[in-house]
């Protein structure tokens, strides 16, 4: 649990009135309102967004290394003067030329380093407010419409009631609970832009570029529902303790579409929990 006495003062200062979403139940129904919590009143604050999503997204990078015999492993030697050849080191009896950054099979001039810092660190409150000004950008309909997803649904994020989650468990069922609530027209646009990597990307398992749409934050990953929407084109699932900037603002651009169910709303107002001064 995440509580803040004193925040970002600005931000704050610059806080949006109340906002209350309608609650949808299994057929896509108006059943209740609801008031969203104040994390989603918060402003904005992309520079803060871009900085923890780097660093959140660098924590995840594999150091890298090189082999420090990775192409010495030769008895290649310079021939020296007087041969009409260039003086770079050549295999013996031969002129191949071995060893050199610049030959075939040589050794890289600058080989990436194990040691080598790649973790952008930033300030623990600076990431607490970057997620939360990323999840108040779910709030802002025109945000999340600049960012290019395709919605029917007037008022943001989509509150669903938990019982969702262990009623429908077939995709087909998933489907037209997300066409009735607006939100399938954007897994229809990932769907029709899915294009192949260009270059040698597209080998070892990342052939496919795939566009990113709905964010389901459901109190249980394991639930019926999860499960039935996991296969859908540029969906991801995750719990609400566990969501981050990268998450809701992939490529560090906030305003993420997203369905969230009533206990999970509750679980990240208590996570990210503002008083106000």
């Amino acid at each position: 649990m995440i509580i803040m006495s004193i925040f970002y003062t600005s931000m704050l200062l610059n806080i949006s009135d109340p906002l209350r979403v309608p609650i949808f139940n299994l057929n896509g129904e108006t059943i209740d309102e609801i008031e969203l919590p104040l994390t989603f009143r918060l402003p904005v604050r992309t520079d803060i967004i871009k900085r923890v999503y780097y660093s959140e997204f660098t924590a995840r990078l594999q150091p890298k290394g090189r082999n420090i015999l990775a192409g010495k492993r030769t008895t290649a030697k310079s021939l020296g003067v007087g041969y009409a050849l260039a003086r770079v080191p050549r295999i013996k009896d031969s002129t191949r030329a071995a060893f050199a950054p610049m030959t075939v099979g040589g050794r890289v001039a600058h080989p990436p380093r194990v040691g080598k810092r790649i973790h952008e660190e930033v300030n623990k409150r600076e990431k607490i407010i970057g997620t939360m000004s990323a999840l108040a950008a779910t709030s802002r309909a025109g945000i999340v419409r600049t960012r290019g997803h395709v919605f029917d649904t007037e008022k943001l994020p989509v509150i669903i009631e938990n019982e969702i989650l262990y009623k429908i468990k077939k995709t087909r069922d998933a489907i037209n609970l997300l066409g009735k609530l607006g939100l399938y027209k954007d897994i229809i646009r990932v769907k029709e832009r899915i294009r192949v990597r260009a270059g040698k990307g597209k080998m070892k398992g990342r052939r496919y570029k795939v566009p990113v749409s709905v964010l389901f934050i459901l109190n249980n990953r394991r639930s019926p529902f999860a499960r039935s929407v996991q296969s859908l084109p540029g969906v991801d699932i995750v719990e609400p303790r566990l969501v981050n900037v990268l998450h809701l603002a992939p490529g560090a651009v906030p305003g993420r579409l997203t369905l969230i169910d009533l206990n999970s709303l509750k679980e990240l107002e208590k996570r990210f929990k503002v008083n106000l001064p």
